[in-house]
């Protein structure tokens, strides 16, 4: 079954940007990280939901407010994703002292986010955080 957007993109799109107003400066997160902390929305079962929730956060991001910290959302390798805009990603993160290995990767251990408190999940409907099927471990 193909989903092309979320069953409530409005709502979805609170969630990504409640979580995202969260990241620290100097820090970064994946959007598979972020979305593993929305619960899957409607009917959806968590193999569907693991399958489109990270393509989702992304779509979410392309139309966040212009105060979101949208520079410290990456994607899974580490990486920045190449769209217009990547440039000035990587200066925003490099000017919050994040740094970049020669093949162009955050190195998640040291500059990966572990995100908000599990009181201020609950408080907002989240989780703590819970690991995609498609989220890896890169360092």
């Amino acid at each position: 079954m193909g989903f092309s957007s979320p069953p409530d993109p409005k709502q979805f799109q609170t969630f990504v940007w409640k979580i995202v107003s969260k990241i620290s400066p100097g820090k970064v997160t994946t959007y598979c990280q972020i979305a593993g902390m929305i619960p899957p929305p409607g009917n959806l079962n968590l193999k569907e939901y693991d399958a489109f929730a990270a393509r989702w956060v992304g779509m979410a991001m392309a139309h966040c407010p212009d105060d979101l910290p949208w520079q410290r959302v990456i994607n899974s390798q580490g990486k920045i994703s190449a769209r217009p805009g990547a440039n000035r990603q990587r200066e925003l993160l490099e000017e919050e002292g994040i740094l970049f290995d020669d093949k162009g990767r955050i190195n998640l251990e040291i500059y990966g986010w572990d995100g908000p408190d599990e009181e201020w999940c609950a408080e907002h409907s989240l989780l703590k955080s819970r690991s995609l099927s498609r989220q890896r471990k890169l360092f």
